[in-house]
């Protein structure tokens, strides 16, 4: 059965990419806009592993993150960010990885295929 890989972000454009890049890699690939539908998606889908970015309206990563761990702690997170600050954050503590977004995605296939 395939893995199913939630990917959070408002930047509709990356979801696209980051989409196309995991399912070319075997992966089934959910999307969301936003922490609030994230977590919508959470409850119905069960994904095995969430991409999330932290910078969103509606709801942020960060709220996302405690809201999706307070339902399931068993769903690893990768925190992923272009702002290096959040690192410092102790709800970023929280997240199994924290990746900081480049246009070079090995790093980002290697980090999902370890926590998977």
């Amino acid at each position: 059965m395939k893995k199913k890989i939630l990917i959070v972000d408002d930047d509709e454009g990356l979801r696209d990419l980051y989409e196309e890049e995991l399912e070319g890699e075997g992966y089934e690939v959910l999307t969301a806009k936003n922490g609030k539908d994230a977590l919508q998606k959470v409850e119905k889908e069960k994904p095995d592993l969430i991409v999330l970015d932290i910078v969103m309206p509606k709801m942020d990563g960060m709220e996302a993150l405690g809201r999706i761990i307070g339902k399931d702690k068993n769903i690893p997170v990768i925190l992923h960010t272009s702002h290096p600050g959040y690192q410092e954050d102790f709800m970023s503590w929280a997240a199994d990885a924290y990746l900081m977004k480049s246009t070079d995605l090995k790093e980002f296939k290697e980090k999902i295929r370890e926590l998977l």
